[in-house]
């Protein structure tokens, strides 16, 4: 019985395929492998965590910094600055950058490709800076190592740099999936902090990716839910009104959070061991007398929500946590601050309640409410990131009766920061005509598809001068372009039109413009030329628009290998080609 034959798969096809924007089930496979990656990195951080908090913590518990002596936990974040310090002192500067500011830098700047060094900086100022007692949260660590693990299973295996962008977000997912089983605004913070668009193409690796994240981690911690508060409910709508008043004082404080983080610049004249020694002074003498301010706080998260924190732990929350935060960041520390602005709105939420319950007695809902509503909208504020809030409203505490008062909270708030304050999204430090480079519509398009899906193959090598049968052995491939090769590599190497090199043949039969070695020059040939300038295989047409800018040429030859001198041309792609893909015009590129 004769074998049916089987597909043929490769690697070689496989990049291919994600060269196009249509990629879609190349990406899904994609999103799988990258959340089942990063679910087990996010699970070696926990246990990690875990690990640490045995050796001093009381019980091992990460977050029971209350349990200790005051004087230890004052001394605390002066060793954790130390250690962070020392590490950091021994980097180069570039070394230096972590977490999420650094993954959406790669991203806009580098097409997703991420350093190694930064990324085994981020582990170890990560777990310093949570178990040294600075307020410090684990959701930076987590987006950096699993975009930058997912991005590297990219740069392993060879990917177009389109495919890297999607993998970047799928790490992304995975990473906030699987350190608070919340996939869903894993996903929603994915596409609206980091990748900056929602697109069809995108959505779906990156949520099988928050999928697969999620199942990693509830298989080794079971399935966790920090939060769950379903019998709470607004109440009244009478308490609309002051939903609003909170929510713009809740938008003032993130924008105070804001200007206060990005004001190191002022404090660059310090050296960095002073810088340091502040922050981790400041830290110290907060926690003296309040320890709720240090670590990922969402211990004491929970204690607001249920109502059990004193008035003044809630002020030192409120306003403490956010300033240590903001002045970590300000003196150069690295740590992460979505966590943290999690506690300080809700424990701002919680003030706001209870004075509401002081103007509004009969009507007013109970402060668990408004720490909840202060929780989503002092993240939408500071990052600017509405759905990405309201997705973790609604997955941290199971209670849809939320959504509406959230989504009212979190509009006023963002609104407050951004135009009373001035403050765009924290993350977002570079915009031209207020969009961030990722925000561009042009060079999104152009990054969502690689080289090789537009470039034009049909082509042939060749020196610059070659005999008629030389000539005529060129032609017979059929090509569009015949790439003329320079002598030397200052010179660039130009394309010529075949059609205008076979039309100088068929009209000079004779040998008068044959030189005296029987050969013809290619560059005396009328016709079309173009100026070219190299571009690598995996490149997107985002890329290769810059390149052409950039260089003032025509056209760009795509390089195929890595090796110098075993390097190969795979195509030609010109500034027409790009713009008939953005036009999505059906024509082939000429």
């Amino acid at each position: 019985m004769p074998r049916l034959p089987l597909p043929r798969y490769n690697l070689d096809r496989f990049r291919r395929q994600l060269a196009s924007v249509d990629a879609l089930p190349q990406l899904c496979v994609l999103g799988v492998v990258s959340g089942l990656i990063t679910g087990g990195l996010m699970v070696v951080f926990r246990l990690l965590l875990a690990l640490g908090a045995l050796v001093f913590l009381p019980g091992g518990n990460p977050e029971a910094f209350e349990g200790l002596a005051p004087a230890a936990r004052a001394l605390l974040p002066l060793l954790a600055v130390a250690l962070i310090g020392l590490w950091l002192w021994r980097q180069p500067v570039a070394g230096r950058q972590i977490g999420v500011a650094h993954v959406i830098s790669r991203l806009t700047y580098h097409q997703g490709r991420f350093p190694l060094r930064n990324w085994l900086t981020q582990w170890w100022v990560g777990l310093i800076s949570v178990l040294g007692g600075l307020s410090a949260g684990r959701e930076g660590p987590a987006i950096h190592l699993g975009a930058a693990a997912s991005s590297g299973l990219g740069q392993r295996l060879r990917l177009p740099h389109n495919s890297l962008r999607v993998l970047v977000a799928c790490g992304t997912a995975a990473g906030i999936s699987a350190s608070f089983n919340t996939p869903i605004a894993g996903v929603i913070f994915a596409m609206e902090v980091v990748m900056m668009e929602y697109t069809i193409t995108g959505f779906m690796p990156v949520i099988l990716a928050s999928t697969m994240g999620a199942v990693v981690a509830q298989a080794v911690f079971g399935f966790e839910r920090p939060f769950q508060e379903t019998g709470v409910a607004l109440g009244s709508l009478f308490n609309l009104p002051w939903i609003v008043v909170s929510a713009l004082a809740i938008g003032l404080l993130a924008g105070l959070f804001v200007r206060l983080a990005r004001s190191g610049v002022r404090l660059d004249a310090l050296p960095l061991a002073a810088r340091f020694a502040l922050a981790g002074s400041l830290v110290g003498v907060v926690a003296w007398w309040y320890p709720q301010v240090q670590g990922m706080g969402y211990d004491t998260l929970g204690l607001t929500l249920a109502g059990e924190l004193s008035l003044d732990v809630l002020l030192a929350v409120a306003i403490g946590k956010l300033l240590l935060t903001a002045g970590a960041v300000a003196c150069g520390i690295p740590v992460s601050i979505i966590g943290p602005i999690l506690v300080a709105g809700g424990a701002a939420g919680a003030l706001c309640g209870l004075l509401g319950a002081q103007l509004m007695p009969s009507l007013a809902a109970g402060p668990e409410v408004y720490a909840m509503l202060g929780m989503a909208a002092m993240m939408g504020a500071v990052l600017q990131a509405p759905l990405a809030a309201l997705m973790a409203l609604l997955e941290l505490t199971h209670n849809p009766n939320l959504i509406l008062p959230g989504m009212l909270a979190v509009v006023v708030a963002g609104l407050t920061a951004r135009q009373l304050c001035g403050c765009d999204g924290f993350f977002i430090s570079v915009t031209r005509h207020g969009l961030h480079p990722l925000q561009q519509p042009l060079m999104q398009a152009l990054s969502r598809v690689s080289v090789p899906a537009v470039m034009e193959r049909d082509l042939v090598r060749t020196r610059r001068r070659v005999t008629r049968e030389q000539a005529s052995a060129l032609l017979e491939a059929k090509p569009i372009w015949v790439v003329i090769e320079r002598s030397s590599d200052d010179k660039p190497a130009l394309a010529l039109k075949a059609a205008d090199l076979a039309r100088w043949m068929l009209e000079h039969d004779d040998d008068d413009k044959i030189g005296k070695d029987g050969k013809l020059d290619l560059l005396e040939i009328p016709g079309q030329r173009l100026d070219m300038a190299p571009i690598h295989l995996q490149a997107t047409l985002s890329e290769a628009f810059t390149r052409l800018n950039d260089k003032a040429v025509d056209a760009l030859y795509v390089e195929h290998g890595h090796r110098p001198k075993q390097k190969r041309i795979s195509g030609i792609i010109t500034r027409d080609a790009i713009e008939r893909y953005y036009r999505y015009s059906d024509t082939p590129p000429a």
